[in-house]
């Protein structure tokens, strides 16, 4: 098995040369079929000399198309891995690029040690300081992982193809010419494509990913796009890509369950009275319903990445972002709570985060940082319902941090995966309302790799100790409206209002030094109503400005009445 060193001196040049020369070889040799033909025996030769010649000249054909099967072979296999080896070679060039910038160092085993210098650091930041140290190192070992284990597989096909032309077991498929036969060889000689790495993290993913070609890649989102489409760690549009592609076969099977479940039905005399037919009928027609949300909400103006399409559970789960998370500057991700589904809040929820978009990035131009934004609604657990029977005894009842710990357990690599896929790490946002707040705060007790996190209306966040929230010190905020109950309960932890270190950003009206007046949110569901002082506070936070928020005192971090009015700096 090679070793991270023997993969990092791979060359793809030496295959290309070998490339051409068998390509030369090949047509010499195809080449040569009207010599073999007119070499055959002359119209009217009989008797034991004539079956002679046939016999040999038949001899020499078959041997001929054996070598052209075997020479196609060799070629294709040598040319594939030739590509193989050249987007390796990327992805290892990637990975030591991540090594240097953060000061580790790859060994030729593989091993991934932290040469940071030796400096002081704020007593304050030394966990975060560590927490993000220990998170490279992962990214890295796993990308090293991943980098050994196609390059193992890149090693053994191309051997297994020359082994096979060697021994004399590449055939011919009974060719009757040497063109036929270099199709048949040619056939024989391709590498495998790798697959996923089995429950890998989003940097496993995201290394065996940057390993592939361009051409495999294509060929996985073809061929098999249930492999990557909800695969954290994957870029956002080739998950995007996929998905899309799934949309109608996710369609096609659950027409054929809602119509095998309707004749069910039909056919009892007691209807579903003594079975669950009609409780799954439901299900099914409200995850039909889901697609169509979603489809619709793809549609919509603006560019959209379906990042998450699931229907294997009870309910249907989605995501779907406003922008482009590959390439935007700024990355907000939004987890709702209590009674969201795909099917009865994509549509609101996109509304709300395509306006935040849209605001950020009009905060960002106001102010002269500029930059793109993009924003995800994450649907992507099973968010309590609201029912008597769903309250008081479902698994998912609101009234249990069961569904949370279970969504944050997802949540926590979709955030991980937005940075494990891109080259360089977006500012990074995660918001969570309501028992999505709580979602949002078990997952961030994850090391996630989140810059900043904006909880409103929460029953709690699953710990008392804003400490225990993964983001950098400072960089955590809170919003409560007034007449929002739902952010007095303190059911999961204690009430954020009342969590030393938390910064609590107001959702009351507000007049900004430039003259603009922000509306006030109340009661727990307006927190993303367009031109309110919560949107705004969303905004500014999402494109990296938390100096510019505003408090319950009317003033931001930085003392807004010290702000620039745009136009005189």
């Amino acid at each position: 098995m090679p070793t991270y060193g023997d993969i990092r001196k791979w060359q793809p040049a030496p295959l290309e040369a070998t490339v051409t020369g068998l390509n030369q070889r090949c047509d010499e040799l195809v080449g040569l079929s009207d010599e073999l033909t007119a070499s055959g025996v002359p119209e009217g030769w009989t008797g034991e000399a004539a079956d002679g010649a046939r016999a040999e000249r038949d001899r020499l054909q078959n041997s001929m198309e054996l070598l052209v099967a075997a020479a196609a072979a060799v070629r294709r296999g040598v040319a594939e891995a030739s590509d193989a080896v050249e987007a390796l070679k990327h992805s290892v060039a990637e990975t030591d690029s991540i090594a240097e910038r953060n000061h580790f160092v790859i060994r030729e085993d593989g091993s991934v040690v932290d040469n940071a210098p030796v400096t002081a650091h704020d007593p304050a930041h030394i966990d975060e300081y560590f927490r993000e140290r220990q998170r490279v190192q992962q990214e890295l070992a796993d990308r090293v992982e991943q980098a050994v284990r196609r390059g193992t597989d890149i090693d053994s096909d191309l051997a297994g193809v020359l082994r096979a032309a060697e021994k004399g077991e590449i055939n011919d498929g009974g060719a009757t010419s040497l063109q036929d036969a270099l199709n048949a060889g040619a056939g024989q000689g391709g590498l495998s494509t790798i697959g996923p790495p089995e429950d890998g993290s989003p940097y496993d993913n995201a290394g065996w990913w940057d390993s592939l070609s361009e051409a495999e890649q294509q060929a996985i989102i073809d061929e098999h796009p249930e492999w990557i489409g909800n695969l954290d760690g994957v870029p956002g549009e080739a998950r995007d890509e996929a998905n899309r592609a799934r949309l109608e076969t996710e369609r096609a099977a659950l027409e054929a369950r809602r119509d095998e479940l309707q004749a069910d039905l039909d056919d009892n005399w007691f209807g579903g009275t003594f079975t669950s037919a009609d409780a799954e009928l439901d299900a099914v027609n409200a995850k039909l319903d889901s697609l169509d949300a979603i489809e619709e909400t793809l549609a919509r103006p603006g560019e959209r990445q379906l990042l998450l399409l699931d229907m294997s559970d009870e309910r249907a789960e989605a995501a779907i972002a406003n922008g482009n998370i590959d390439t935007a500057d700024h990355v907000a991700v939004f987890t709702p709570g209590l009674t969201s589904t795909v099917d009865g809040s994509m549509g609101g929820y996109d509304n709300s985060m395509a306006q935040l978009q849209f605001r950020t990035e009009e905060e960002l131009a106001r102010y002269g940082d500029g930059g793109s934004v993009a924003t995800v609604t994450w649907i992507g657990y099973q968010a309590p319902q609201l029912s008597v029977g769903g309250v008081l005894f479902d698994s998912n009842s609101v009234l249990s941090d069961g569904s949370a710990q279970r969504g944050a357990d997802s949540l926590a690599p979709f955030l991980n995966g937005i940075d494990a896929s891109r080259d360089t790490d977006p500012n990074l946002t995660a918001l969570g309302h309501s028992y999505g707040s709580t979602t949002t705060g078990l997952a961030l007790q994850q090391n996630t790799g989140v810059d900043s996190a904006v909880f409103f209306g929460s029953p709690g966040l699953g710990t008392n100790d804003v400490d225990n929230i993964n983001v950098p010190t400072g960089n955590a905020h809170y919003i409560e409206a007034r007449n929002d109950a739902v952010g007095d309960l303190g059911y999961f932890g204690i009430d954020p209002s009342h969590m030393d270190g938390m910064n609590h950003v107001s959702a009351g009206e507000t007049t900004l030094p430039d003259g603009r007046t922000l509306t006030e949110s109340t009661g727990h569901s307006a927190y993303m109503d367009d031109s309110s002082t919560s949107q705004y506070n969303l905004s500014v936070v999402v494109g990296g400005m938390p100096d510019r928020v505003v408090t319950d005192d009317g003033k931001g971090f930085g003392d807004i009445l010290s702000w620039p009015v745009p136009g005189t700096y």
